[in-house]
């Protein structure tokens, strides 16, 4: 959590209940729901009955370079899954399964620092290779949404957004909107043809303090021995203030290299 890597072993990402979702999801105005889960379709199984509900996944990928990239795959079943996460380790293999598959699948926070460093040649990568660019995260800060939007924009690139949500109160806030889709097929085929649009807020420090502090908090309500590292809440505003920062000067350094992209072809691609 939070750029801490020991909290990560008795601290989740997310300690949302899949119906809890699925209904602050509708109760804010959503036709259809899917949920994309870091590498895994766990919460499949509790929705898989929601007629307006689709299966959608976050592949962790790694790139020819060695970087690592968040891949948002749309639409999916359980054995596109389980392939998908044998071929996460060669992003080419992955790639030629989704397109094989006729899956829409998203670079997804291409300007933000969390998957690690990156390369020059993963934007040369990011524009060949991928269909569709999430352009707006609930999560992300404003100025890294507005990069990628001008990445998308100068690649004719398909648009995804989403909340990223990580507690149940930005959920639905950030969202990918196609106008006259009828069910969840029509929403993934007009998709595929580059038909969205999307709506709603970035992040910010206050969002990502909100969140942090959240998460925390349950943390402590599933493993009451961790009240013991309560008074870390209070140094969480400092933390996220750090992270906000650094994702700043990430977003800075690289939308001025991505402008470069195309000018001078990487021929190992």
């Amino acid at each position: 959590m939070l750029g801490v890597p020991w909290l990560s072993r008795f601290c989740r990402e997310c300690y949302n209940e899949p119906l809890a979702v699925y209904e602050t999801l509708k109760a804010r105005g959503m036709d259809l729901v899917t949920v994309t889960d870091h590498d895994s379709i766990d919460a499949a199984e509790a929705l898989r009955s929601k007629p307006d509900f689709f299966l959608s996944e976050e592949v962790t990928a790694v790139m020819p370079g060695g970087t690592a990239i968040h891949v948002g795959v749309y639409g999916i079943n359980d054995r596109q899954h389980c392939e998908m996460q044998s071929r996460r380790g060669d992003v080419a293999s992955l790639i030629a399964y989704l397109n094989e598959q006729r899956l829409t699948f998203s670079i997804n926070h291409v300007f933000s620092s969390l998957t690690g460093r990156r390369m020059q040649r993963d934007f040369n990568y990011f524009a060949q290779r991928f269909p569709a660019v999430e352009t707006l995260n609930g999560h992300m800060l404003r100025s890294a949404n507005v990069s990628a939007a001008a990445f998308a924009a100068q690649w004719r690139k398909i648009v995804v957004g989403g909340s990223d949500g990580h507690t149940l109160h930005p959920l639905g806030r950030t969202y990918t909107e196609i106008s006259g889709a009828k069910d969840a097929r029509d929403f993934l085929g007009r998709l595929r043809l580059g038909h969205s649009r999307v709506y709603g807020e970035s992040g910010s420090f206050l969002r990502l303090t909100r969140v942090a502090e959240s998460v925390g908090l349950s943390m402590v309500r599933e493993h009451a021995w961790t009240a013991l590292l309560f008074p870390l809440l209070f140094v969480i505003p400092f933390v996220t203030l750090f992270n906000y920062i650094g994702e700043a000067s990430f977003n800075y350094r690289w939308s001025r290299r991505a402008e470069r992209v195309g000018a001078t072809p990487d021929l190992a691609l």
